[in-house]
């Protein structure tokens, strides 16, 4: 099937792995923003990249 569209295997391969993080990636965040809607409160991972920015000297702004 993937010859018929001038794919090779290996090429298939790397292409269905990437499209697996892509989607884990954008379900993970589509979860926290839904967390962060609901309950109004940020996610510890969002609490630890602000403290990393503070720490330097970056604001969420700056981004």
């Amino acid at each position: 099937m993937w010859n018929e569209l001038g794919i090779s295997g290996g090429t298939a391969i790397i292409i269905l792995i990437v499209l697996y993080f892509v989607i884990k990636w954008a379900v993970k965040n589509g979860i926290k923003e839904a967390y962060s809607a609901i309950t109004g409160k940020k996610t510890d991972e969002d609490i630890q990249n602000e403290k990393a920015l503070k720490c330097l000297g970056l604001d969420s702004e700056d981004q």
